[in-house]
């Protein structure tokens, strides 16, 4: 693809499934360059493939579509041009939507009771005279704040505690479907100097489970409880006991249980996050331990749902694999889980009904298409991907694996550009780095081989997937094992001969943006470099990142030396590579001194290099950041690249590219629909 088909994108987001199970409705994303703003609507279709997905709602960004359990209803949020998104129901059998909330700064994905009378979600509370609640009290012209806590601010958010997020429950009026009918106030439920989330009803309506950090050392520690409050606010009380940090309850059909995701144990400190998987846990809904139901040493969730799916046959469940979010069944009285969906995709999100179940799945050809799975049959039911695909500017993922120096396998995948090559290389390094590269489309790619470049990318030992022993090896060793592995997995590479191997650029971002820095420092056989929004100098970051004040001292350790040999910025001074950096001036997470004190080190010495910075823009920039700066991000690195490494559809950077005519045209089968699935 090239930086402007980012218009062609289709993301599909988590489904929601009727209680009869006959219908599905997702909200799709698109970017509008034009418009430079995020589009999103409500798609509807049969979950059996008799007719194809439709528009179901036209507002600008419409979301969190959810059925209530009586089928009447779909609740939704919506929001318009530059308004903040509030809570809106729409009637299933024909009608208006009606608009139910008013809160400043938007609510939160809407959770029916049991009764499909009442609604509960969170929203954010500003204290009086911020965030534009007095009218003529501007930005600038708050009063200061005053910062007791470690915990303050978050990145892509800003300020948090004068911001907290709480528990709210509207009730439906008597005919909601009467436009003429008042709309009952909404009503807080939780308060104080804390933030909730994830909020769940019981079965028989009388409690609110919810996920908050209220024991004396919240401050301090990354630990997360799993609450209940009745819906008056009345008889809070803690459910979970220990070191976990939680998220997304929910109860089972008795009330007995209540399930959710969780990294069990954080360890004495409470901090102990490094390479920790979040399983699939359960708790009784009187109050205990979290019991761990999957094996938190080999399952770590990789799906977006925001809510743990229990269903009569069992919790729905994505679990991280080897580059793959597969789909488990996890049956509740404790048997064998089902695999619903693997092989090489990536679930994204889950919604059940009816016996149905709906999930949106990704792969390399398409950003996320519908699928419904009934007993021994899987259903392809979108193709959201198409318009991309037609375009025949895709290009496939092949599997690789290299062995490092002390013969561990490397895991990752090569994607080249139409031709015999030789074809110049990009070796890309993804942040976390507790993540992974794996079977999605990945828009950054596609733009890069259109342009000529072979790619390369890996998750090397750091990486999420392949069990906690693999994530947690970097523990006080970041730039060893995984710096090894990076490149060991690309010496590999270039045996083949499709793979210039004089000619071979490096790039990441945050944890790869590290990376980049750290084996510039170390080698100069790259002919160029772009170190993004990097975790550069673990000194700095203590002050200066939302995540500061643990995450250095848990990856890195305390120990002086060994921060230093650790740091990437401590050994800057050795990099002669020409180097790109590429910063967001409100990055909260990698703060902009981290790439600014790059930079100038650089400069300094007469290194090429050259500084990015994008206004208004935080860590997120190039997955969520505003239409036209990606597009510009996408068109500046291809620029970078054509002055370093000049391809023959590169020369110039992004304005000359060719119109694609000779890439290879996509499969005439949707990848989905051909490879069987264990089901049934």
């Amino acid at each position: 693809m090239r930086p402007t088909d980012l218009s062609l994108l289709r993301v599909p987001g988590v489904p929601a499934v009727s209680p009869d199970g006959r219908t599905a409705v997702v909200a799709v994303t698109r970017l509008d360059l034009d418009a430079d703003e995020y589009r999103s609507q409500l798609w509807t279709v049969p979950t059996d493939g008799s007719a194809p997905a439709r528009p179901l709602t036209s507002g600008h960004r419409d979301s969190a579509p959810a059925f209530s359990p009586d089928g009447r209803w779909l609740a939704y949020l919506a929001a318009e041009p530059k308004g903040a998104p509030q809570l809106h129901v729409l009637p299933t059998a024909g009608g208006a939507a009606r608009r139910l909330t008013e809160h400043h700064l938007g609510a939160g994905t809407p959770a029916w009771s049991p009764d499909s009378r009442r609604l509960a979600y969170t929203a954010r509370v500003p204290e009086a005279g911020r965030y534009g609640t007095a009218e003529d009290v501007a930005a600038a012209a708050e009063a200061p704040r005053l910062i007791t806590t470690l915990k303050y601010r978050s990145d892509g958010v800003g300020f948090t505690t004068d911001r907290r997020t709480h528990v709210f429950v509207v009730d439906l009026p008597g005919d909601a479907d009467d436009t003429a009918v008042a709309l009952p106030e909404p009503v807080q439920v939780t308060g104080g100097e804390h933030d909730d989330a994830d909020v769940a009803w019981s079965p028989d309506g009388t409690l609110l489970a919810f996920v908050s950090s209220r024991h004396e050392r919240a401050d301090a520690d990354l630990v997360s409880d799993v609450f209940v409050v009745r819906p008056d606010g009345s008889g809070l009380r803690r459910v979970t006991q220990g070191r976990s940090a939680v998220a997304h309850p929910a109860w089972d059909p008795t009330g007995e249980t209540l399930w959710f995701a969780a990294q069990p144990d954080l360890g004495d400190s409470g901090r102990d996050f490094v390479g920790r998987n979040t399983t699939l846990c359960r708790v009784p809904a009187a109050g205990g331990p979290v019991v761990p139901v999957l094996d938190p040493e080999t399952t770590d969730r990789g799906d977006e749902t925001p809510a743990t799916v229990v269903t009569a046959d069992g919790v729905l469940f994505g679990v991280q694999r080897r580059g793959a979010v597969e789909l488990l069944r996890v049956p509740l009285d404790g048997g064998e889980p089902e695999a619903l969906v693997d092989g090489p995709y990536t679930v994204r999100g889950v919604g059940a009904g009816g016996g149905v179940v709906v999930a949106t799945v990704a792969h390399d050809r398409s950003a996320g298409e519908l699928i419904a799975i009934t007993p021994g049959r899987r259903r392809l039911l979108t193709g959201f991907g198409a318009p991309l695909q037609e375009t025949g500017r895709l290009h496939r993922m092949r599997e690789r694996t290299a062995t490092a120096p002390d013969g561990y396998p490397v895991h990752g995948w090569l994607t080249t550009p139409p031709g015999p090559g030789p074809h110049p290389v990009l070796l890309t390094v993804h942040g976390g780095p507790f993540s992974q590269y794996g079977w999605t489309l990945f828009d950054e790619t596609q733009a890069y081989v259109e342009a000529g470049y072979a790619v390369l990318m890996c998750n090397p030992r750091g990486s999420s997937g392949y069990g906690q022993e693999h994530g947690r090896v970097i523990k006080e060793h970041m730039g060893e094992l995984d710096a090894d592995d990076v490149l060991a997995f690309l010496d590999e590479a270039l045996t083949d001969p499709q793979l210039d191997a004089t000619r071979v650029g490096l790039m990441g971002g945050s944890y790869g943006g590290y990376m980049t820095t750290l084996l510039l420092g170390r080698t100069d056989r790259f002919v160029a470099g772009i170190s993004e929004r990097a975790f550069n100098d673990p000194v700095s970051f203590v002050g200066s990142s939302d995540i500061g004040w643990f995450f250095p001292d848990e990856y890195l350790g305390t120990d002086p030396e060994r921060v230093a040999a650790q740091s990437a910025l401590a050994h800057a001074h050795r990099i002669t590579t020409p180097t790109f950096v590429i910063h967001s001036e409100e990055d909260w997470r990698c703060p902009l001194e981290q790439g600014t004190r790059l930079y100038v080190e650089l400069k300094r010495r007469g290194v090429p290099t050259e500084l990015l910075l994008f206004p208004g823009e935080g860590h997120e920039l190039s997955r969520s950041g505003r239409p036209k700066h990606r597009l510009a991000r996408l068109e500046h690195v291809l620029r970078w690249w054509a002055r370093w490494l000049p391809t023959g559809q590169n020369r110039t950077g992004v304005a000359e590219l060719p119109a694609g005519a000779t890439a290879t045209p996509p499969p005439t089968t949707e990848p989905l629909t051909v490879e069987a699935t264990r089901v049934g």
